[in-house]
């Protein structure tokens, strides 16, 4: 029999050393933000420093979601007569769906930068750097003036603009959600980064409920001065995530693979992982840039008011920040695969009842559609997406295939409100609209189920070397 030496054993010896909350050698670190120290005998001040990390990553990502949301639904309601008032109104929402969809176009650029950042220099720092570009590129948005005072230079500043918010938003989801993946237990991962990913319906709770409110103003009101507002307050939610991110500690298990100086293998690799994680972020980030933006104008050029669709969407925002917690716990005790599968083959079968909904004149049943599908469908892949994709990776390289995977299936979710613009445009019916979203979520579905389940399993473990025989058994 093949005998391994106690010194071999990293799967045992890392989960007690890596983990936070049995983190002895954290003592020897200073306190500069590098890792605050941890006691595994003073538990109050590991679940403080977990509550700091879950909150500044849910913030995090609940500014991303503000600036998307926001964008978006301007995209779809506010910036065609602002930017592109020579052009018809349908042609003018399909440029603006256009300007949305470069700032995925940009994404997987800031994923590589930032995602190497954070993997050569630290998860903290980065974040910091992520959340001023995006909050601020958001807030400047504000300040634009539009093409009626200044002509076609205002939407190329506001292409400019977007860019810049698309380079940060590449690195700012993947930095956030694993610095909650690096610093929890395994066994709770799913149901932590559920929480930070509830920052998504949080950002987006509140961008749709501020721009209900604006675009219920008299028109000539909201496209003189009031449109502004909602992305002025970008500024106020920027100073908010520098005190948040200024006050957590760096990753653990990073602060352990910089001094371990391993392998330096680099993301080649690993292009199983990095494909699989590409396919599976479709959906998600389809599912809000189709179902928050493209439904939303679809809905308004059906007869319903400005109002009435982003309530709707409201109240679906507000039911899924519970939802998505939820469906990462569920993921804790069920694996992984089966809560994302039967999330994104729920989006692919309720896709077309739910256009119907949006094209009928029942306020009640836009509400249920909203609802039924904001909240209990797409977030079950919302809450195992992130813990799903840290899964993937080793520690060396988590940050940059985490947030390249996600943003590379992001110019896929991106460009669905232009696409899906432009066929209903050309075809004048759904069919196409539904071919299109129902085949993402179906391609997405094997590329999970096929794979490996790894709920529970140690992050420091896949970074750790393969065990070494200390000796051969006796022919």
């Amino acid at each position: 029999m093949v005998r391994f030496s106690a010194s071999h054993h990293p799967q045992r010896s890392n989960d007690a050393r890596l983990c936070p909350v049995n983190h002895p050698r954290n003592h020897d670190l200073p306190r500069d933000g590098e890792a605050i120290p941890v006691s595994a005998a003073d538990p109050r001040t590991v679940r403080r420093e977990v509550r700091r990390v879950v909150a500044s990553s849910c913030l995090g990502t609940a500014i991303e979601t503000y600036d998307f949301v926001l964008y978006s639904s301007a995209a779809a309601l506010i910036f065609g007569p602002l930017f592109f008032a020579q052009l018809s109104p349908a042609v003018a929402t399909i440029a603006s769906f256009a300007t949305f969809a470069t700032g995925y176009l940009v994404r997987p650029l800031g994923g590589f930068v930032f995602g190497y950042l954070g993997d050569r220099f630290g998860r903290r720092w980065v974040l910091v750097t992520t959340v001023c570009l995006a909050g601020g590129g958001t807030g400047v948005i504000g300040l634009l003036p539009t093409q009626a005072q200044i002509g076609p230079l205002a939407p190329v500043l506001l292409v400019l603009l977007r860019m810049v918010q698309g380079l940060a938003h590449g690195g700012e989801w993947g930095g956030g959600v694993l610095m909650i993946a690096e610093h929890v237990e395994p066994r709770r991962r799913g149901l932590y980064t559920g929480i930070g990913q509830g920052g998504l319906s949080l950002g987006a709770v509140i961008a749709t409920l501020v721009m209900a409110v604006v675009a219920g103003l008299p028109e000539p009101v909201l496209f003189g001065w009031a449109w502004r507002i909602p992305f002025l307050l970008s500024f106020v939610l920027i100073a908010l995530g520098i005190y948040l991110r200024l006050r957590i500690s760096e990753s653990p298990l990073f602060v352990e693979a910089k001094r371990a100086r391993g392998q330096k293998a680099g993301l080649a690799s690993h292009l199983g992982p990095l494909v699989r994680g590409i396919l599976a972020s479709i959906p998600p980030t389809m599912s809000a840039a189709f179902f928050g933006s493209f439904a939303v104008s679809f809905a308004v050029a059906a007869g319903h008011s400005r109002t009435t669709v982003l309530l709707a969407l409201s109240a679906s925002w507000i039911l899924s920040t519970f939802t998505i917690p939820l469906y990462g716990l569920v993921s804790d005790r069920l694996g992984r695969r089966p809560v994302y599968v039967a999330s994104v083959l729920g989006v692919a079968i309720a896709t077309y009842p739910f256009l119907l909904a949006m094209r009928s004149h029942s306020t009640a049943l836009l509400f249920v559609a909203f609802i039924v599908l904001f909240s209990f469908i797409t977030p079950a892949a919302q809450g195992t997406i992130a813990s799903l994709l840290s899964e993937l990776f080793p520690t060396r390289l988590r940050s940059t295939g985490v947030s390249l995977a996600y943003q590379l299936a992001a110019i896929v979710g991106g460009l669905t409100p232009v696409v899906s613009a432009t066929l209903l445009t050309t075809s004048g019916g759904l069919g196409w609209v539904v071919v299109v979203i129902a085949g993402l979520c179906v391609i997405a579905a094997p590329a999970v189920l096929l794979g490996r389940e790894s709920v529970g399993k140690s992050l420091a473990d896949t970074a750790a070397p393969r065990p070494v025989p200390e000796e051969l058994p006796a022919r």
